[in-house]
């Protein structure tokens, strides 16, 4: 189901404007209707496209013949707007509760008829937030054909839809609907008999015998491809192979399903793009960030933005243009943040407390669904306001650049790394060749290298211990009048005011950016 709040928002990004405030935008809309000035009546429906109508009272009365929630209509030119018209068309709207959305003259009614055609009719809310609505009803028509109970997964063996007959349903089943996906366990029983290898190279459908110590019956499952591109797959319940009409209508079943997922695509892709625009409009700044952030459906309160780049070898940018399809694809029922693709790194906002687990969370979860061989580098921002998006984006950039420098590890969060991004900054700056080639730290790192001194690391380790002679003789493995001859000697090669304070915290600054 789409609300109008949703078509409203969607269309803002195509030149689409309400003329006047919405009555409800919770209604929601099931139906499409264009106006055809041919017919001698008009059809219902819940969003009426007035084509070839410019006068503005004119479409909201079409609106109210058909029964319908919204209007959209070209806006009126000068030459055909008459006076008060606005108004009138205004206050007729508001009397009947019409939604009266004024298009832009530059945007073409074919590209509004697909978005609108492509939001109301392929719009309902599946495992990714979008696709059609009826997948689940198709979901109930091939289990009462096939006579078992059906379930419909992605690529990933997410659950995008199930028949609604639940009667002795195992519990591998259960808890496939329970947790939105098929659980490790049995994917992995998948795995060792070549079911996966097998739907990736056949259209026909496969017996999985049952396995009771994993609580799973008998499984005839059928891939879901367009062409050569596998796009899913369809689950039925059942203890011996399906044959004759049944294993037809199981077939004809993974036909329907494909034509589905190729609309959900066509919808997600649509709505990805406008996503992508407005999540950009925040990390860039802008002035009506609230009403940005409105139009991504994300909560006014904090949030955190966290980049990502997904590197594999044999391939530039295909991995990380999975790992962005992974990030709007969505986890569970729906997805928590926003997202886009700048460059080679994906953004997400991601709404969030003082606690950045969420964010790893997430990333984690971004990791798991991505082949073994994507190599992925994440940094999490720091948790900032609507109008700090900006600043937490330079965050989570400082904090991917010093995860890169360190793979493998868990990605750095500003939170906790913000000392260690702090003096990246400084490495950065003497990179830049902004680092004093003359001073304290760099005279005695000249006498070490010719003489075979160790005054660096004895200097480092007395400043580290905060002036402890024995926990800086400990951590050298000398004595502490090692250490204190050593002070001594220094003062010959460099000039070190070790009681000034300012002096102590120069010196470990510099100490940090030569390491």
């Amino acid at each position: 189901m789409v609300t109008l709040d949703r078509l409203i928002n969607v269309l803002s990004g195509y030149g689409v404007r309400p003329l006047a405030s919405v009555p409800s935008r919770e209604a929601a809309l099931h139906s499409v209707v264009v106006h055809d000035p041919a017919a001698p009546e008009s059809a219902t429906g819940d969003a009426v496209l007035a084509v070839g109508e410019r006068d503005l009272v004119r479409a909201v009365e079409l609106a109210v013949a058909a029964q319908a929630v919204a209007v959209l209509v070209h806006e009126p030119d000068g030459r055909s707007t008459a006076e008060g018209e606005p108004g009138r068309a205004a206050e007729l709207a508001a009397r009947h509760r019409v939604a009266v959305l004024v298009v832009e003259a530059a945007v073409s009614w074919s590209q509004v008829c697909g978005v609108v055609y492509g939001l109301v009719l392929e719009g309902g809310e599946t495992e990714s937030g979008r696709g059609p609505s009826d997948l689940f009803a198709l979901a109930d028509a091939i289990a009462a054909t096939v006579g078992g109970q059906v379930t419909v997964e992605d690529r990933l063996s997410r659950v995008v839809a199930y028949s609604s007959w639940q009667q002795d349903a195992d519990p591998a089943r259960l808890d496939t609907i329970l947790g939105r996906r098929v659980s490790a366990a049995v994917r992995e029983l998948f795995e060792r008999r070549g079911v996966f290898r097998h739907l990736a190279v056949s259209a026909e459908p496969l017996f999985v015998a049952p396995s009771p110590e994993h609580g799973l019956r008998g499984r005839m499952v059928a891939g879901v491809r367009a062409g050569r591109e596998l796009l899913g797959s369809v689950w039925v319940t059942c203890d011996e192979p399906l044959t004759g009409r049944a294993l037809r209508q199981l077939r004809d079943g993974a036909e329907a399903v494909a034509l589905h997922l190729l609309r959900s695509r066509v919808s997600a892709d649509l709505e990805r793009q406008v996503e992508s625009e407005l999540v950009l409009q925040l990390l860039e700044g802008t002035p009506d960030a609230a009403s940005v952030c409105g139009k991504l459906g994300l909560p006014p309160g904090p949030c955190r933005v966290v980049a990502v780049q997904a590197h594999a070898d044999d391939e530039r940018h295909a991995a990380v243009l999975l790992a962005y399809d992974r990030a709007t694809t969505g986890f569970g029922w729906s997805r928590p943040g926003r997202s886009t693709l700048f460059g080679n790194t994906v953004y997400t906002l991601l709404p969030g407390g003082d606690d950045p687990e969420a964010a790893r969370a997430w990333v984690a979860e971004l990791v798991r669904d991505l082949p073994d061989q994507v190599t992925v580098a994440a940094g999490i921002g720091g948790l900032c306001e609507l109008s700090e998006i900006p600043a937490g984006r330079h965050e989570a950039d400082e904090c991917l650049a010093l995860h890169v420098t360190r793979p493998g590890g868990e990605p750095v969060d500003h939170d906790e790394s913000w000392h260690e991004i702090l003096l990246q900054r400084l490495r950065t700056a003497a990179e830049a060749g902004r680092y004093p080639t003359r001073g304290p730290v760099v005279e005695l790192a000249r006498h070490d290298a010719a003489r075979h001194t160790r005054y660096v690391p004895t200097l480092r380790a007395w400043l580290e211990a905060q002036g402890d002679l024995g926990a800086a003789a400990a951590a050298l493995d000398v004595h502490p009048n090692t250490v204190r001859y050593r002070l001594r000697k220094m003062g010959d090669v460099a000039r070190l005011n070790l009681g000034d304070p300012a002096t102590r915290l120069a010196l470990v600054i510099a100490l940090a950016v030569s390491a």
